[in-house]
């Protein structure tokens, strides 16, 4: 089983715009949806939609509406009540896949609210092969919060324990780098790959894959096992301590990037599920996070969604 941890979700509503977003203007919708998100559901709703078993942990009382979704969704979920209400996010998109999101800050979570967070966690995460920490951190949580938990759920099972893979930015992201607990999986895009680095900038990296790889192996060198960088259009690398892949998928239209980063993320475990070598994780992860992008509003693809035949890696290194 895969478990995902989502600090701070959401109920994200998408609207589709029928032209370009004008600001100041009265414009109508084509459509519009409304589903449980925040980084670790997607990866779950993408797990299950793929026919893994999965299991997403958050904050939220059970009859919070998020919480209400994620159930009907059919997602097995284990909540921790808290005594505010979950967060809701707006997403934009424009005809030629343009995505604008406005995201709400989320609930402040106390000391109590961080210990039962922390106590499911650590209970869950010893029946899972991996352990997904995603996403950013709500108010009142440590910075440090997810360092804090792979040092909790490691020493409860320091020989067994889950694989553990973070999808997170900012101040979350690099104080678990700097914390040197060591994961086996990070999961930065270009933007979060610069910043977290200090090296390059988003459209450097997305420009010259080989510098991202650069970056993402000073990672490696640093205590992460792998680390997967999403490059957007030009799809992504991976180094670990064996090599470096850069894989690109042919041209696809855009309909949606909700969600996509989320998705790579789980088609790189789905393969990782089948035992599949680094190489053959690239290509799954780049092949569900452009499925994930030809699909309408923040809609999960699955396997069957996917096309890792038809993309290209080509070794960095060795």
């Amino acid at each position: 089983m895969i478990v995902t941890v989502t600090a701070n979700p959401s109920l994200d509503r998408t609207i589709e715009l029928g032209a370009p977003l004008a600001r100041g203007e009265v414009q109508r919708a084509t459509a519009t949806a409304e589903q449980p998100g925040g980084k670790g559901v997607n990866v779950s709703r993408a797990l299950l939609a793929s026919g893994l078993d999965t299991l997403a942990i958050l904050p939220g009382d059970p009859s919070d509406p998020m919480i209400v979704a994620l159930r009907a969704a059919g997602i097995p979920t284990t909540s921790v009540p808290i005594a505010e209400r979950i967060r809701s996010n707006i997403t934009l998109t424009e005809p030629d896949g343009t995505t604008t999101k406005i995201n709400e800050p989320g609930p402040t979570l106390g000391e109590s609210d961080e210990r039962a967070l922390l106590d499911a966690i650590v209970a869950s995460s010893r029946r899972a092969e991996w352990l997904v920490l995603a996403g950013s951190l709500p108010p009142g949580l440590p910075v440090d919060f997810y360092a804090r938990v792979v040092r909790a759920v490691r020493a409860v099972s320091p020989a067994g324990g889950p694989l553990i893979a973070v999808d997170s930015s900012g101040e979350p992201l690099a104080a678990l780098v700097a914390s040197g607990v060591g994961v086996d999986l990070i999961k930065p895009n270009a933007e979060e790959l610069a910043e977290l680095t200090g090296q390059g900038s988003e459209a450097a990296f997305e420009a010259d894959p080989r510098a991202a790889w650069t970056a993402a192996s000073g990672l490696v060198a640093s205590g992460c096992a792998s680390v997967l960088a999403t490059l957007g259009a030009q799809g992504a690398v991976l180094a670990t301590a064996d090599g470096g892949w850069h894989a690109t998928m042919p041209p696809i239209v855009v309909k949606s990037t909700v969600g996509a980063g989320d998705s790579s993320l789980a088609g790189y475990l789905v393969a990782a599920r089948r035992g599949d070598a680094p190489r053959q994780r690239l290509a799954q992860a780049v092949a569900h996070g452009a499925a994930a992008a030809s699909l309408p509003g923040s809609t999960m693809p699955t396997t069957a969604d996917s096309s890792p035949e038809l993309v290209s890696v080509t070794a960095l290194a060795p």
